[in-house]
């Protein structure tokens, strides 16, 4: 059976006897039907452990951090532990793109499947209209008279369906052109700052610090000199509430914002994270795509934002993600995890390391990895969630379970005090293995900006490849030596950090020649070809 197939056969339980997992009343929730709801209690009384799933870099084939995620959690709900998942939305874009659906797979998904992968409860579509708002406000502004004298325009339009025609567009304002680009909604900066938002007034304020653009004299134009952080607020009130579903196995799930690892912090929301924190033991999440990208912005940029100290950092590997980076050779392609293990052992969180089992995996390679990896002094474990559900993930679980208990000495890479330059440099060499670092002009003088405007404290958001620790999508394994180029930064004043753009990386994705909504219709009523 298809992920969709097996979803539509499952008897979900009613979304109120899942808040009661939580502790959470019906006055507690808002219900969307039988299957969804926005939880509108701010907090509970507990202060749950957060593990952290990521992986090794991601290849055609796909790891299954989702699917390890929610098949840890119902692992987690079989040895009657109380816990939580705290998940990101899925995105429209790689829906009808490449990926398909993003909602687990196999036995181990959240539901319902359908709709978390289409327009769930609207929170993208809030995103999307909030963020164009103020594109609309900014070019009213000129067309009425620019009172404000706006120059030149810095903040994009967005839209969550992947265009590549729409990444330059030729704008014409009062007989003067401007050049928009449109970012895709993960990649847009209010879904990055209503992500990282702790509350609904930290979120006002953050819409209002959004610098639109810089006037004659170089001095930057915010949103709040738009007047128009209400007017978003409002816009966005009922999508910052998270969402809670469930797990094929009824296990609670808080699924809440998207941004995209790759080009944004790839994490769920500050306020569903600590929300979960609050009503469970445990709360299980994802970051996306490999730990150099999603892991990363993580520890480095969410946790210190959310005060948050993770207990266990969950590595996920495959064998044939390893043979892979090893042009079909395990032994050649393993050093892949040595390059993930030895990032994120400087933070000082304990970590395990998951073998994600495909039904094709052989027990030899199996074994090969778990030698491997134990051999290097980190536990390891084996999930089949995709073919059995929780069951399939009870000796992970365990063995996440001893080592959530383990000593934590958690430490961000970088900080505060720091340079941009010197941010740059030390993940280049501590994530990106590698000691050189080439700028182009344009960021030569961005980074003159940056220091002008006081704005140096801020965490950078490094924007890359997702293939390769490297900026260079061909390098797989472990390069060394390699070359960071640094291309473009982008202020994100009011999400509180600083894009750095490295490479051949594009905020706004294309389709690929064979798009998944080729696969997509709907059928006597039925949706197929989700995924």
């Amino acid at each position: 059976m298809t992920d969709l197939e097996i979803a539509n056969n499952v008897e979900l339980e009613d979304i109120c006897d899942i808040a009661k997992k939580l502790d959470l009343s019906s006055h507690d929730i808002e219900l969307y039907g039988r299957n969804k709801a926005k939880i509108i209690k701010d907090s509970g009384k507990r202060c749950g452990k957060v593990i952290l799933v990521t992986a090794i870099n991601p290849t055609p084939y796909g790891e299954g951090k989702t699917t390890v995620s929610i098949g840890l959690a119902d692992a987690f709900n079989k040895l009657d532990k109380s816990v939580c998942l705290a998940l990101r939305e899925p995105s429209l874009g790689p829906v009808f793109g490449v990926k398909g659906g993003a909602a687990g797979g196999g036995y181990s998904q959240i539901v319902p499947m359908d709709e978390i992968n289409l327009h769930f409860t609207g929170d993208f579509h809030a995103i999307t209209s909030a963020n164009n708002l103020i594109s609309a406000a900014i070019y009213n502004h000129i067309e009425q008279g620019n009172d404000l004298d706006i120059k030149t325009v810095t903040f994009n339009r967005c839209l969550d369906v992947n265009d590549r025609s729409l990444r330059d567009v030729k704008l014409a304002v009062k007989g003067k052109e401007y050049v928009d680009h449109f970012n895709i909604t993960s990649a847009s900066e209010v879904m990055a700052l209503f992500c990282l938002a702790k509350d609904i007034d930290d979120l006002k304020l953050k819409l209002s610090n959004i610098i639109v653009g810089f006037n004659s004299n170089n001095k930057p134009i915010y949103v709040r000199d738009l007047k128009l952080e209400g007017a978003l607020t409002v816009l966005l009130a009922k999508a910052f509430k998270p969402n809670l579903v469930q797990t094929l196995e009824g296990t609670p799930a808080i699924v809440h914002g998207g941004p995209f690892a790759n080009i944004a912090h790839g994490c769920s929301s500050v306020t569903s994270l600590n929300l979960a924190k609050s009503l469970t033991d445990y709360v299980i999440t994802e970051a996306g795509f490999g730990s150099d990208l999603g892991a990363e912005k993580f520890l480095d940029i969410v946790c210190p934002t959310a005060n948050i100290i993770p207990s266990t950092v969950v590595l996920v590997v495959t064998t044939r993600a390893l043979k892979y980076n090893g042009e079909g050779i395990l032994e050649k392609g393993i050093c892949n995890i040595d390059a993930h293990l030895n990032h994120l052992k400087e933070y000082g969180v304990p970590i395990v390391v998951c073998i994600n089992k495909f039904s094709d995996d052989s027990d030899d390679d199996i074994e090969y990895i778990k030698k491997y990896v134990t051999k290097l002094g980190y536990p390891c474990d084996v999930s089949d969630a995709y073919n059995k559900g929780g069951e399939g993930a009870i000796s992970l679980a365990n063995t996440v379970i001893r080592t959530c208990d383990k000593e934590c000495n958690f430490k961000p890479l970088v900080n505060d005090s720091m340079s941009v330059r010197d941010k740059i440099s030390k993940l280049n060499l501590a994530v990106y293995n590698s000691n050189y670092v080439e700028y182009s002009d344009l960021v030569l003088e961005k980074l003159k900006l940056i220091d002008e405007l006081g704005l140096t404290y801020l965490p950078i958001c490094v924007a890359k490849t997702q293939y390769s620790i490297s900026d260079n999508p061909k390098l797989l394994g472990y390069p060394k030596d390699n070359v960071l180029h640094v291309r473009d930064l982008v202020i994100n004043r009011g999400a509180g950090f600083i894009t750095v753009l490295c490479g051949k990386i594009y905020t706004m994705p294309g389709l690929p020649k064979k798009p998944n909504y080729e696969n997509i219709d709907l059928v006597d009523g039925k949706i197929k070809g989700l995924f």
